[in-house]
């Protein structure tokens, strides 16, 4: 496989790599230095240690250098200048990123395109909105709100993840069933190709001319290119919305009722599920009022106008209790859906004051495997002698399984770590895949080789090596080698034979 070979990341382990590093850096700051005002410009270790991880905090890097520039020209004159030096350059957004795709490189530039957050207007009229790569999720939504318009797609980070971050990632969120994740929800976008010149792609039109490389670059984790404005869809606001609670007595029954729900020919705004462990902890942080007895709970929403969501809310009941749901809550006004939902908006931070750490999974399987998945995920507790919450898509069948350790222990992290491919892999087992939102990043490379042949690893490489020949974007995050492919095979030995027998043994 001819791969893009990224930059040998240098770690200082000795006084000779430290000089070494110690002369790249001054070499890359007095380039920037040029292009960039003072403040702009990060390189002691105390101003640069807080861009050293995204939400994935078990992974950490230290960048070279940091980069905060404020104007489009000062971006591509980065850009320039890094690529003349083959230095790595790692976009970032607000960093809320959950697998490690905006973990710098120890000899590279994190570009940070924090300043980049003007919304360029919205336009009510084509239902659009043209917004710079830093703006919040959120704000988008607020900005449209007086036209009685939003944004879609709703990660759980919508407060803080940023338009250029969900790009990156192909962010989904809780209406991502009925509204789309952000490919479905974006036109086009704009921004720079490591060379630092000006790209775009897609277009405010319903199509564009030539090949659809906008669906290639939503999901690529910023490596493609630096993406620098959005233009997104716009939907009108439902005139009503209303959500059920509808609680279960055995796990499989709430993930036999999603299949159901589907299989019934509705589509809800919203089908989320939360297992026992995770009500429980979402219960004692934000006091919802959920069904702690139960042994599952879905929060089912329907939008529309009030006699499309009478009708709806009464055919989705009547679906879960053929399930076997157990007891029914359904929302009277907008403040008790809000109160239903706050929950869920809040299961990472309740994962947070019950574990030191935790490791948010992200693989997605068919609906209909639901119950399966979380049988095995159960049996994969006493396996690895970890917990795990569930909290999860389970419309589309998008998985979000917490694994919590602390990782102040490497056994605990090292068992963390298996416990997570263990779920990949039995996601893929079951007709899945090892992502739905969050992306690759560092996190999943290695379960990349499960999913993938060399054969369609070969291709992906040729759309990178097409964008970034020297592989300077986003190094370290590209489907991985065969060599990583191997190691990972051996780290999964049975029966002394390798999984993947078409790779080099050594």
């Amino acid at each position: 496989m001819n791969a893009p070979t990224p930059p040998q990341t240098l770690r200082p382990d000795s006084a000779a790599d430290a000089a070494s590093r110690t002369r790249r850096q001054d070499e890359v700051v007095a380039a920037l230095a040029k292009v960039l005002p003072a403040h702009a410009l990060l390189w002691h270790r105390e101003d640069t240690i807080a861009y050293e991880c995204d939400g994935l905090t078990a992974y950490r890097a230290q960048p070279l250098v940091v980069a905060l520039p404020e104007t489009e020209p000062q971006v591509a004159a980065v850009l320039q200048a890094c690529h003349a030096l083959g230095v790595p350059v790692v976009a970032r957004g607000a960093g809320t990123g959950l697998s490690g795709g905006a973990m710098p490189h120890e000899l590279g530039v994190t570009l940070s395109l924090a300043k980049f957050n003007k919304i360029v207007r919205v336009d009510p009229l084509a239902r659009l909105a043209v917004v710079q790569s830093g703006v919040r999720n959120a704000a988008i939504s607020e900005a449209a709100s007086p036209h009685g318009l939003y944004y879609a797609p709703d990660p759980s980070s919508k407060i803080a993840c940023t338009i250029g971050g969900n790009v990156a990632e192909n962010s989904g969120g809780m209406h991502c069933l009925k509204y789309g994740l952000t490919l479905h929800n974006v036109l086009c976008v704009r921004g720079y190709t490591v060379e630092g010149e000006a790209v775009s792609f897609g277009s405010e039109a319903l199509d564009s001319a030539g090949l659809d490389l906008l669906a290639a670059v939503i999901g690529s984790e910023g490596m493609l290119a630096v993406t620098l404005e959005v233009t997104v869809k716009l939907v009108p606001k439902p005139v009503v919305a209303r959500a059920i609670l509808a609680s279960f007595d055995d796990v499989q029954k709430a993930g036999h009722a999603v299949a159901a729900l589907i299989g019934a020919g509705i589509i809800p705004a919203a089908l989320e599920m939360m297992d026992k462990p995770m009500t429980a902890a979402v219960e004692d942080y934000v006091k919802v009022g959920y069904d702690l007895d139960a042994a599952a709970i879905l929060i089912c929403e329907s939008d529309g106008t009030p006699e499309e969501v009478e009708e709806e809310i009464v055919r989705m009941v009547a679906v879960m209790e053929q399930a076997g749901a157990t007891r029914f809550e359904i929302s009277r006004d907008e403040a008790e859906r809000v109160r239903f939902w706050s929950g869920r908006m809040n299961a990472f931070p309740a994962s947070g004051r019950i574990s030191p750490d935790y490791m948010c999974m992200d693989s997605t399987i068919p609906r209909k495997k639901l119950a399966e998945i979380l049988t095995r995920i159960s049996a994969m507790e006493g396996k690895y002698g970890l917990r795990c919450c569930n909290v999860f898509h389970a419309g589309d069948g998008n998985l979000h399984p917490l694994i919590l350790f602390d990782a102040n222990d490497a056994d605990q992290l090292h068992r963390a770590e298996l416990f997570g491919a263990d779920i990949l892999e039995t996601s893929v087992a079951l007709g899945g895949t090892v992502t739905g939102e969050h992306g690759v990043g560092v996190e999943k490379l290695s379960s990349m080789c499960v999913q993938f042949t060399p054969e369609e690893r070969e291709q992906m490489f040729g759309v990178k090596r097409a964008f970034d020949p020297r592989g300077l974007l986003n190094p370290g995050k590209a489907i991985p080698t065969l060599h990583r492919c191997a190691e990972y095979g051996r780290m999964h030995v049975k029966k002394g034979l390798l999984p993947f027998p078409e790779l080099p043994r050594f």
